[in-house]
């Protein structure tokens, strides 16, 4: 079983994504675990502060590494020994992509640390993390959608977690695809009145042509 740390001041908002779908019957089948961990569990004053201003001045707040430090290693003293990558999400991280889910695939437990406001203080990255990582070129408010892509994505990679391992995009490539009804009437983005077909080699049962058409379409 694959098992995700999710370090967090908010782990109310994973709760609907791994509830549904793939996600959910991975963890129903007991190939992946989450563990949402509270970050102000990790706290040690009366307060439960997880945030400082910034030394130097600056705007916002930063997150302290005190608490996520005592999160980190918790979550990996609860996973027994498990092979464990520690995973900062911020805006200057490398930009996860489908190699980066392959490679992770193979860790038993990845610890992932979701920043918010201004950032988290920069001695996690320094000395905490083993990597960052970005979804791309934009900010967002914290780190827990990324954090579900990787979720999302590296379990992907697990066997049995999907019905088939032909569902992969690195396995069958990626190619338009099609479905019934053969042909419908409806309006286009331009805003005319069209008839939408499938294309008809779709529909004539030559696999050898359909395979020729879907490498020339596909990516």
């Amino acid at each position: 079983m694959k098992l995700f740390s999710v370090i967090t001041l908010f782990p109310e908002s994973l709760a609907s994504y791994l509830d549904a779908s793939i996600v959910a019957r991975a963890r129903e089948k007991k190939l992946i675990k989450v563990n949402a961990i509270q970050l102000r569990d990790y706290t040690k004053d009366k307060h439960h502060r997880t945030d400082e201003p910034p030394f130097g001045g600056g705007p916002g707040m930063v997150l302290k590494a005190e608490p996520i430090w005592r999160a980190v290693e918790a979550a990996k003293k609860k996973a027994k020994g498990k092979k464990a990558r520690t995973v900062l999400f911020s805006t200057r991280g490398k930009v996860f992509d489908n190699a980066a889910a392959q490679r992770l695939a193979k860790y038993d437990h990845l610890v992932l640390i979701c920043g918010r406001y201004e950032g988290v203080d920069e001695r996690v990255a320094d000395y905490l993390a083993d990597e960052e990582l970005s979804l791309g070129n934009f900010v967002l408010s914290g780190g827990e959608l990324p954090a579900l892509a990787v979720i999302d994505a590296v379990s992907r990679q697990i066997p049995g977690v999907l019905g088939k391992t032909e569902s992969l995009e690195e396995v069958k490539g990626s190619y338009p695809v099609y479905t019934k009804p053969v042909s419908f009437k409806g309006k286009t983005k331009k805003g005319k009145e069209k008839e939408m077909k499938v294309p008809e080699v779709l529909l004539s049962g030559n696999h050898a042509k359909i395979e020729e058409w879907r490498a020339t379409r596909g990516a």
